[in-house]
């Protein structure tokens, strides 16, 4: 699972991922989630139903990147983490699974390049996210994409999976630490 704000590179690491891992993964983004729901003229959101509707769809997504890793494939997961009830989602739903959790980093500065670069995005999504997104603070394996390429992280990536113990994951640590709660939904 990589885990950053958005802009700070996750799609373009999960992209080196695929080239580099055994056996053949799957990449599953939250915005290509995001970009299946039905948008456009034909009815617009109250404001008021907007934070319902994205909670289920992440919600959705958890539960759709578990259904893959359930089949037996093998999923690279590329996520913001802004919430705190997703994390603990994700910990409760992926029990069965090890969980590599990388945190994926990005100087502000650059983010806000970035996302002005993009045009995509509304500025400042990533400087919301910036200080929620990491403040569980655990996790596998730290890539920098302010200070290395996307091919650069995923070579890291790629190489210290295969040296972590699959039964001391920051996921596992976490799940013991975060207890659920009424408010998480």
């Amino acid at each position: 699972m990589l885990n950053g704000t958005s802009s700070s590179g996750k799609t373009s690491i999960s992209a080196s991922l695929l080239e580099l891992l055994d056996p053949p993964h799957f990449h599953m983004a939250v915005d290509a989630i995001n970009a299946m729901r039905a948008k456009g003229k034909t009815r617009e959101l109250a404001p008021d139903e907007l934070p319902e509707i994205l909670r289920r769809t992440r919600a959705g997504f958890h539960r759709a990147v578990a259904g893959m890793a359930a089949a037996g494939n093998d999923v690279i997961m590329d996520h913001v983490l802004s919430e705190a009830w997703r994390l603990r989602d994700c910990l409760e739903l992926f029990t069965p699974f090890t969980v590599i959790f990388v945190a994926v980093r990005c100087p502000l500065e650059e983010l806000l390049r970035r996302e002005r670069a993009r045009g995509d995005r509304s500025t400042g999504t990533a400087a919301a996210q910036y200080d929620v997104v990491h403040a569980h603070g655990d996790y596998d394996i730290e890539a920098d994409t302010g200070t290395h390429t996307a091919d650069e992280c995923a070579r890291q990536i790629a190489y210290e999976i295969v040296r972590l113990p699959n039964d001391n994951t920051a996921f596992a640590r976490l799940r013991h630490q975060q207890p659920r709660t009424a408010e998480d939904y």
